[in-house]
């Protein structure tokens, strides 16, 4: 017969070698937070992973580690612990010794001594703060969703509601029936490109393309797109662009989606406010000194209060409802941002608002 292999023995003590690590060689290994606190919060003990992200820690007090904080924190675990022996878990903010904001989730055990009572708590936290990333993207892209899904749906069901008056009008050969079923059709392929336009720029990280623009061209072919929408809607769409304007490094057709989102937006504002007769748009183009110029687009429409002007620029963030997507001031922003110029919002609830952007030359 063929000879057998044999599994070789275990040799215990050339593992025991090559593994003898003491308690606190293991615990420095951990990727984790973990420290030993006194009633008092002082630091007794923090490993490794500990003292490299918030510094020499040991003997000082645990909140003034964590947040530079001369009280307890509230809720602290710690302190829950010493009280009633039990473990606990908290979510909390801290900063790094680098000045670098993160979200740990703290847990506690206590360490008992001989007479049975908490003579220590130990402390186990983990830096959640990419998790916590992660999941605010995920639900922000569920709301995503949901909201584009009702904008598009209105949209549809826009152009839905014209195609049939269109086919009524062809029917009963009523021109002028069709003609309003068309127009009806025309606001809502305009409104479903714009949707559209503004994901794909939201969505694409593209770099920028340079090229030498005139700002009061770029006003005039944004103003001329809503000229006839403007009428429609029975709102003045008025432009004042300063003579002699020097020609500005701009990516032109990103600049054009600011500018065109930012006129529909004034456009709304006028359109939701019921307490006013006439409503009107201005933009404006002009130096704002030697070496940048501005946009400004104002509105007399519906205005903001503090709270709005907070969120406007948060991706999918509406003042609309299911009628908004929340991507037009979004994309502004970025917009803005990528060329690194700034953007200054002025409104006032009933009266209307003003957006300024300033760009360099």
């Amino acid at each position: 017969m063929g000879s057998q292999s044999q599994l070789p023995k275990n040799d215990t003590t050339a593992t025991s070698t090559a593994f003898k690590l003491d308690p606190a060689q293991i615990i420095d290994l951990l990727p984790c937070y973990i420290s030993i606190q006194d009633r008092d919060f002082h630091i007794l003990f923090a490993n490794r992973q500990f003292q490299s992200d918030f510094g020499d820690a040991i003997g000082k007090l645990c909140h003034a580690v964590y947040k530079g904080s001369r009280t307890v924190c509230p809720g602290c675990p710690v302190q829950n612990t010493f009280r009633d022996k039990r473990a606990h878990v908290k979510e909390e903010t801290v900063q790094l010794a680098n000045g670098k904001i993160c979200q740990i989730l703290i847990q506690t055990s206590p360490i008992l001594g001989d007479d049975g009572e908490v003579a220590a708590v130990i402390e186990m936290s983990t830096n959640i703060t990419e998790i916590k990333k992660s999941q605010k993207e995920l639900k922000t892209l569920g709301q995503s969703i949901t909201l584009l899904s009702h904008g598009i749906k209105n949209i549809l069901e826009g152009l839905e509601g014209g195609a049939y008056v269109v086919d009524e009008g062809f029917k009963d050969d009523d021109l002028p029936l069709a003609r309003k079923g068309w127009n009806i059709v025309n606001k809502n392929v305009i409104e479903i490109t714009d949707v559209v336009k503004n994901i794909l720029y939201s969505s694409k990280n593209r770099p920028l393309k340079y090229e030498a623009a005139s700002p009061g061209r770029l006003v005039k072919d944004s103003i001329d797109l809503f000229k006839e929408k403007a009428a429609g809607l029975n709102i003045q769409l008025k432009t004042q662009i300063a003579p002699r304007l020097p020609e500005a490094q701009v990516d032109i057709a990103s600049v054009r989606r600011m500018l065109n989102n930012l006129i529909w937006n004034g456009l709304q504002a006028c359109l939701n406010d019921k307490n006013k007769k006439n409503h009107t748009v201005t933009v404006k183009t002009d130096r704002y000194d030697d070496d940048h110029f501005y946009f400004e687009i104002t509105d007399n429409g519906i205005g903001m209060d503090q709270a709005t002007r907070r969120n406007i620029f948060e991706e999918f963030f509406s003042t609309k409802g299911s009628a908004g997507t929340g991507l037009g001031l979004a994309v502004v922003e970025k917009v803005v941002n990528k060329h690194g110029g700034r953007i200054e919002v002025n409104s006032t609830p009933g009266k209307g608002s003003r957006f300024t952007i300033i760009f360099k030359f």
